[in-house]
C-alpha cells in the first residue's frame, strides 16, 4: 500500500500533464513524470502514465475528430510498432537512466535553439514515407522507455513547418496507437504492478479536469503562440527528464 500523502503529488502531476497534453497534444508523461516519479518507481509510473495518456487521446479524438489525419500518421505508426518491443525489453532488463538523461538533454537543447531562431520551415521538402517511418520507429522506441512517444514526431512536424491543426492531426493517432500497444504488451507479459489500477482510478478526476482545460485553451490560440508553447513544453520536458 502506498502512503496516502503520495496521492497528492500524483494527482497534481496528472492534472498538470493532462493540461499540457490537452493543449499541445503531447508531453503528458514528461510533465506528469516530474511529480509522479518522486512517489512511484519507474515500473509503476510508466504504465500509469500510458493509461492516462490513452484517456487524453480519446478525448482529443472526440473533440478534434474532423482534424485527424489517419493516413498521414499511418507511416509513423508502422515504424513505431517496430520500435516499442526493444524499448520494453530494455525497460525491464536494463538501467535506462542514462538514456532518459541523454534524451532530456537533446529535447532541452533543441527547444532552446528553436525558440531563439526565427520561425521557419527548415525541412519543408523532406517528407517521405521512409523518413516518416524512421521518425515513427524512434518515437516508438523513446515512448517505450519514457512513455513519451510524441516528442520526436512533434519535432519532425515543427521542422517541416506544419500548421497546428495538421500537426495535431498526425501526431495524436500516433501517440494513441503507441501507448495502447505498449500497454497491451505489458499486460500480456503481466509486467504491470497491481497498484497501477488504483492509482489510475484515484487520479481520474484530475485527468478529466486537466484535459478539459487544455482542450479549451487549444482552440483559442493562433499558430505563432501554439508553436512557442510547444517548444516551451519540449524545453520543460527535457529539463524534467534531466531532473
Amino acid at each position: 500500500m502506498h502512503d496516502l500523502t503520495s496521492y497528492i503529488p500524483l494527482c497534481l502531476g496528472v492534472f498538470a500533464g493532462a493540461l499540457v497534453s490537452g493543449f499541445a497534444g503531447f508531453a503528458f508523461s514528461a510533465v506528469a513524470g516530474v511529480f509522479i516519479l518522486h512517489v512511484r518507481a519507474p515500473n509503476e509510473a510508466v504504465p500509469l502514465m500510458m493509461a492516462c495518456s490513452i484517456v487524453i487521446q480519446a478525448a482529443n479524438f472526440a473533440i478534434l475528430r474532423n482534424r485527424l489525419s489517419w493516413r498521414g500518421s499511418a507511416t509513423f505508426v508502422i515504424g513505431g510498432v517496430l520500435g516499442i518491443p526493444p524499448a520494453l525489453y530494455l525497460l525491464q532488463h536494463a538501467d535506462t537512466a542514462r538514456f532518459r538523461i541523454g534524451f532530456g538533454l537533446f529535447l532541452a537543447v533543441y527547444a532552446a535553439y528553436m525558440l531563439l531562431r526565427p520561425a521557419m520551415a527548415l525541412l519543408k521538402q523532406a517528407q517521405s514515407r521512409q523518413r516518416d517511418a524512421l521518425v515513427g520507429f524512434a518515437g516508438g522506441f523513446v515512448g517505450g522507455l519514457t512513455a513519451m512517444p510524441g516528442a520526436l514526431p512533434t519535432i519532425w512536424c515543427d521542422l517541416r513547418g506544419l500548421p497546428k491543426a495538421e500537426q495535431r492531426g498526425m501526431v495524436q493517432p500516433f501517440i494513441a496507437a503507441m501507448q495502447l500497444l505498449a500497454l497491451l504488451m505489458m499486460l500480456s507479459r503481466r509486467s504491470i504492478p497491481p497498484g497501477t489500477m488504483s492509482d489510475f482510478v484515484v487520479s481520474l478526476p484530475a485527468l478529466v479536469a486537466g484535459t478539459t482545460v487544455g482542450l479549451l485553451m487549444f482552440g483559442r490560440v493562433n499558430e505563432t503562440v501554439f508553436r512557442r508553447v510547444v517548444l516551451i513544453v519540449l524545453l520543460v520536458s527535457g529539463l524534467g527528464l534531466l531532473a
